[in-house]
């Protein structure tokens, strides 16, 4: 596909912290390496002055600063992204290596002026052999593309910020990234999709999803454990339910309600038939998987129901 030279980008890339360096180097080396090529690479580090020393030090060609917000990978996209002067801004993680022509492929359903966005398909690096219990309809716990997303070029609700672009107006529009709301700690709350959802509704544009433009995204093994997808699925929980909380009340979480009703039952019955036609034991853990972490997310969105009624209660005085 031939790159599109009159739209130019700039690349942000957040990270935080020195364990990440050989990643870090790689998803820079990437993003140089583009068919069609960045009109600036930015580096944000989040609180790490050493780290971002060392950036600059070792990559002159780059732009590097810090994180002007408090800790956290919101605040990080939105420093490089407010620094951009380019039309569309690109976001990359720092644990990420992009195709040659992630850009190209990626910025071409740009051509519609009513796209606000767009995002791609991650690949999962796996730093071991993936667990034959985990089936690809819950690969988003790892962060790559699942079972149940478009084949082909599409409109789609929302992308991730591992690999997204967006238009640099309509995302100065509604403010960034909401900071604060994201994966910090043991929060897991989901702030791409919640940015998506408000660069729609503010714009009355769309994203779309070009599962074409990959990146590879490490999954390192302490990602492939069961007890680690049984905390992400909680985590995941209580996250849609907190932005549920910052929605319309008319903006509903359709395509979480199609996911549970449609796709996660399909994977169910798929392995068990699977399982039980001898084509191996590996499928009926699947299928297990898939319920457990359907229940692990229940119990994560009950918890945190309850915690927002109690808050709002202690608040009303009713308590």
């Amino acid at each position: 596909m031939d790159p599109i030279v009159s739209n130019e980008v700039s690349i942000v890339i957040p990270t935080h912290s020195e364990r990440r360096w050989y990643s870090l180097t790689r998803t820079i080396g990437s993003a140089r390496l583009q068919t069609h090529p960045a009109t600036e690479i930015v580096v944000v580090v989040d609180h790490n002055p050493e780290m971002a020393e060392r950036v600059r030090r070792d990559f002159p060609d780059v732009t590097v600063l810090e994180n002007a917000y408090a800790r956290g990978a919101s605040g990080n996209r939105n420093t490089g992204a407010f620094h951009t002067r380019t039309p569309f801004i690109a976001f990359l993680d720092d644990d990420t290596v992009a195709s040659p022509d992630w850009l190209a492929r990626q910025l071409a359903p740009f051509a519609d002026p009513a796209v606000v966005g767009t995002g791609g398909g991650i690949v999962p690096a796996w730093a071991g052999i993936r667990p034959t219990w985990m089936p690809d309809e819950l690969l988003w716990a790892v962060g790559v593309s699942y079972t149940g997303m478009p084949t082909r070029t599409a409109p789609i609700r929302n992308v991730w910020s591992a690999n997204m672009i967006v238009r640099r107006d309509a995302f100065l529009a509604v403010g960034g990234f909401r900071t604060g709301f994201g994966k910090v700690g043991d929060q897991n709350r989901p702030e791409d999709t919640e940015l998506c959802l408000r660069m729609s509704s503010a714009s009355g544009g769309r994203w779309m999803y070009v599962p074409h433009a990959t990146i590879d995204h490490e999954v390192p093994a302490e990602r492939s454990t069961f007890g680690f997808l049984m905390r992400r699925c909680y985590a995941e929980g209580r996250g849609k339910v907190q932005m549920a909380g910052l929605l319309p009340k008319e903006q509903e979480l359709g395509a979480e309600k199609d996911y549970l009703r449609r796709t996660l039952p399909r994977a169910v019955a798929r392995n068990l038939v699977r399982a039980g036609a001898g084509r191996g034991g590996y499928h009926a853990l699947r299928a297990a998987t898939v319920v457990a972490a359907v229940l692990a997310a229940a119990w994560g969105g009950g918890v945190e129901t309850l915690a927002a009624v109690f808050e709002s209660t202690a608040h009303d005085g009713t308590l």
